[in-house]
């Protein structure tokens, strides 16, 4: 894999998700500029129909590649609880399902979760890359469990009831900076910034 070498570029995050959008530009250095799909004019929602999260971070950042012309990179995020075999996964987005409603998919976690003693978890984002017509993937996970209520009022999604493991907060709990260092989109995004700074 031979890393790419440039003095600026212009990267398209595939994604709407402004907060997700914001905690990645914080990450990046300057000589990257980060657009939306909002930005290229993308307003349309790219469906997700891949069987696992690497499915369907490819198939994200392919189809801004093939209808917008933009070199690019989108991510895909589940939420992987062991007592439910891995669920919610691939539906983390739509685990309640339509329209996509954090709040009503943690209610519904929660819900599955009442009779079960074992609320061990894990966050897992792939990172697909598709850049001057070569794809590489990065991936992070981060350990944890759900908590019984939701506690903190930061983040997004399921921030509320993760918690990491070695830690006392849950993600909603913690700054941008914080959760940042440990989570798995940290984590993931990390490695993508490494290979985009060889």
């Amino acid at each position: 894999m031979n890393p790419i070498t440039t003095d600026n570029m212009k990267l398209v995050f595939a994604t709407h998700n402004k907060n997700k959008f914001n905690e990645v530009q914080t990450m990046l250095p300057d000589h990257i500029e980060l657009l939306s799909l909002d930005d290229i004019g993308c307003n349309e929602e790219i469906e997700e129909t891949g069987n696992t999260i690497d499915e369907n971070a490819i198939l994200k950042a392919e189809y801004v590649k093939n209808h917008y012309g933009h070199n690019c990179f989108a991510d895909d995020t589940g939420l992987e609880v062991h007592s439910l075999a891995g669920a919610p996964g691939v539906f983390s987005a739509r685990y309640a399902g339509e329209p996509k409603d954090d709040n009503a998919n943690i209610d519904k976690l929660l819900d599955q979760l009442k009779k079960q003693n074992d609320r061990s978890a894990r966050f897992k984002t792939v990172i697909a890359l598709n850049l001057d017509g070569r794809e590489n993937l990065f991936t992070g996970i981060c350990e944890g469990h759900i908590l019984e209520k939701r506690t903190g009022n930061m983040g997004f999604g399921y921030d509320p009831i993760f918690q990491p493991t070695g830690y006392t907060k849950s993600f909603a709990e913690m700054n941008m900076d914080e959760k940042s260092k440990i989570s798995h989109r940290g984590i993931a995004f990390r490695e993508l910034i490494d290979y985009l700074s060889k």
